[in-house]
């Protein structure tokens, strides 16, 4: 799609010569960013509104002015990939301290996962049309980080990660499965069928919940609308695959003694989750808002704090790089499926949904974002477990 069609039906002519604030200007520089320079990365304003939404919003502002048109990038990959690198989101931040300071006591005071607030992100996100995610992924439908060390597609990167989690769990014919955010079904339906397994999935989604019941029908697969928290039951393995980013430090230490609570002594537990390189409370404004509501990424320090004395790890496998590759890949399928996706959404959730994958590749292309699988056991466990890659 062209950088014209875009913007159709949008601001896609410069509106007024204000030239931006000088504390932008400069801002923008130490990330080698510039306002209508002739960069492929470089922000083109369309209405000068853009600084206004950028001095009292924030980060948000600039999300949202990407929206209604405001400004453009050619590259927005490379845009975010600089201002993250560069740290200029931090900066931003600093800016609003008192803003910052209610929102840290909100979320000191509150529980923004509480088994309450659970299934939000899944109406929110998960449910606003199977049709979107089935153009965007690939086959399998997993909506996570596919594992590029072999592949040179989307398809076989995603079915050499699910294999990748399946030997890593040692999976054995007749196990019992547990999926906690098991998503639309794709890893219990590659276990059942290539590993002889029995599975039982939880989602906070309804139209995941359907969609995945109709693909595992034939198979020892069970799919239940469930909060985490809610489970019960002993499963031989348990794995968690890009779901943990919704539960929040809060419940660390509660989602993990569940997962203690329902795996047998000599089990394995495998958690795949998106990380962060440093410790913070609470996710960029815009993605909280539009994309993922009560969203939380952990540090190292956090999950190894929060699984003391709970399980041992006994593997801590990072591949973040390629979750900018698989990132990138899901966004090339949406914009080829846009023309049929049109009938149904309008241009601003094209545009939304555009800045939201390029800036999440940019953070993992900046290395400010990770990728962690980790294998983890009790004290319990008999035998050496042996790292899989």
């Amino acid at each position: 799609m062209s950088f014209v069609n875009i913007n159709h039906g949008l601001h896609n002519e410069p509106r007024g010569e204000s030239a931006p604030p000088r504390i932008l200007v400069d801002l923008l520089e130490k990330a080698d960013v510039r306002f209508n320079g002739n960069r492929p990365w470089d922000i083109q304003v369309y209405d000068k509104a853009l600084y206004k939404c950028i001095l009292t919003q924030g980060s948000l502002g600039f999300g949202e002015a990407y929206m209604q048109g405001y400004w453009e990038c050619h590259a927005l990959d490379q845009l975010f990939t600089r201002l993250m690198a560069a740290e200029i989101d931090e900066q931003i931040a600093g800016w609003f301290k008192l803003r910052m300071l209610i929102e840290w006591i909100r979320r000191y005071l509150f529980n923004p996962q509480s088994i309450k607030r659970a299934f939000q992100v899944g109406e929110r996100h998960y449910d606003i049309g199977n049709d979107v995610f089935a153009a965007m992924l690939d086959s399998s439908m997993s909506y996570s980080c596919g594992y590029w060390e072999s592949a040179d597609n989307l398809e076989q990167a995603q079915r050499d990660k699910l294999d990748l989690i399946c030997r890593k769990l040692q999976l054995q014919v007749g196990e019992r499965l547990l999926d906690i955010g098991c998503g639309w079904g794709g890893l219990m339906q590659y276990a059942a069928e290539n590993y002889g397994v029995s599975a039982v999935g939880v989602t906070v989604s309804k139209a995941q919940q359907r969609l995945a019941r109709e693909r595992c029908k034939n198979l020892p697969v069970m799919v239940e609308l469930k909060d985490y928290r809610r489970m019960t039951g002993s499963f031989d393995k348990v794995v968690s695959v890009g779901m943990f980013e919704h539960v929040g430090d809060k419940n660390y230490r509660t989602y993990f003694n569940k997962v203690k609570r329902l795996l047998v002594d000599n089990g394995l537990f495998l958690l795949q989750t998106i990380g962060q390189q440093k410790t913070v409370k609470s996710l960029d404004p815009w993605m909280d808002k539009y994309i993922f509501p009560n969203g939380k990424l952990p540090s190292a320090r956090e999950i190894a704090r929060s699984i003391e004395a709970i399980f041992l790890i006994e593997d801590w496998h990072n591949f973040g790089v390629d979750y900018d590759r698989t990132l990138m890949a899901w966004w090339q399928n949406f914009d080829r499926a846009w023309p049929e996706l049109q009938k149904r959404y309008d241009e601003r959730f094209y545009r939304m949904w555009k800045y939201y994958l390029h800036s999440c590749a940019g953070l993992f292309r900046s290395r400010q974002g990770q990728l962690w699988q980790l294998v983890m056991n009790k004290w319990q466990y008999e035998g050496v477990y042996r790292s899989v890659r």
